[in-house]
């Protein structure tokens, strides 16, 4: 039997779940009730969208706006509060809102304070591997500080606890057990394909491509190639990320990794047993499993 792969994204009170030709978010109301949405996801034929490192592009960006809708729907029906449907324009500008901050916190920053170093370090100026690992340093700093601000929020505290929780039960499925709250709760909630491993692997990424660029280019030169390389970097990375996660034992990729896994134990925490039902309940539905008859209702 082939192996099926199972991702996933923690959203407000709840789970969203990705099966191969399906997508479930699942979310526990104020009442104790838990509302589920499946979606049929359309597989793409196209064998030059499925070819490396521009298949790991399509994936983000799918990824990308499923997340944001999944994030809508939850925030909707966790609360009651908002509108339940965001327009094509409102996502853009949710997406060009992340995007511009991204690039503030995580490059322009971070390549504006390596500039300001190589006064005080005259070596950065003259090594470009050594420029490149400071300013990829300078942005694991952010990121690593920016997720551990937010972390004392009480809301992403409760974000992060689904974030656990998905873990907890994409592995008690990849066991092959039977997905309940007793045999998750047994596993860890440190997963090697992580998002968040994922954004560590780009700024190691970062670090090698960005090496190819002239240390004496102009500011502006090297921040536009930055912005220029994105794609290929995140494509590169996503393959990175799906290969350690079927080799996660071999050595080197244990090195590769386990940066991601010390700063997932900042993006997730345990969570309780009924976090891992809503996570359990999101997977069963993705996968086409019977669901428990009362407490449960699908749009």
């Amino acid at each position: 039997m082939a192996k099926i792969d199972i991702g996933g994204q923690a959203v407000i009170e709840g789970v969203m779940m990705r099966a191969p030709s399906s997508l479930v978010v699942a979310v526990r109301r104020q009442d104790d009730s838990i509302i589920l949405k499946r979606d049929d996801i359309k597989l793409d034929r196209n064998k030059l969208l499925k070819k490396p490192v521009l298949r790991g592009l399509i994936a983000l960006y799918d990824a990308l706006i499923l997340g944001i809708r999944a994030l809508n729907f939850s925030a909707y029906h966790s609360s009651g509060e908002g509108e339940e449907q965001v327009s094509k324009f409102g996502l853009f500008i949710s997406m060009v809102m992340g995007l511009g901050l991204g690039l503030l916190l995580f490059v322009y920053l971070p390549l504006q304070i390596t500039d300001l170093f190589k006064h005080v370090v005259p070596a950065i100026e003259t090594s470009s591997l050594l420029y490149n690992a400071v300013d990829g340093v300078i942005r694991v700093i952010f990121f690593v500080l920016y997720v551990w601000i937010i972390s004392f929020m009480s809301d992403i505290k409760r974000v992060f606890q689904y974030h656990g929780a998905e873990h907890m039960a994409i592995y008690t499925f990849e066991k092959g057990e039977e997905l309940t709250v007793e045999n998750a709760r047994k596993n860890p909630r440190l997963h090697p394909r992580c998002g968040t491993s994922f954004i560590i692997i780009v700024m190691l990424v970062c670090i090698f491509v960005f090496s190819f660029i002239p240390n004496d280019a102009h500011f502006v030169i090297k921040f536009g190639a930055r912005i220029v390389f994105i794609p290929l970097i995140a494509g590169i990375s996503y393959e990175i990320l799906k290969f350690s996660g079927r080799h996660c034992n071999h050595p080197l990729l244990k090195i590769l990794i386990t940066p991601g896994l010390w700063v997932q134990k900042i993006t997730t925490r345990e969570p309780d047993d009924k976090q891992l039902e809503v996570a359990l309940i999101s997977i069963r539905a993705a996968l086409g499993k019977e669901l428990p008859e009362e407490g449960i209702e699908v749009v």
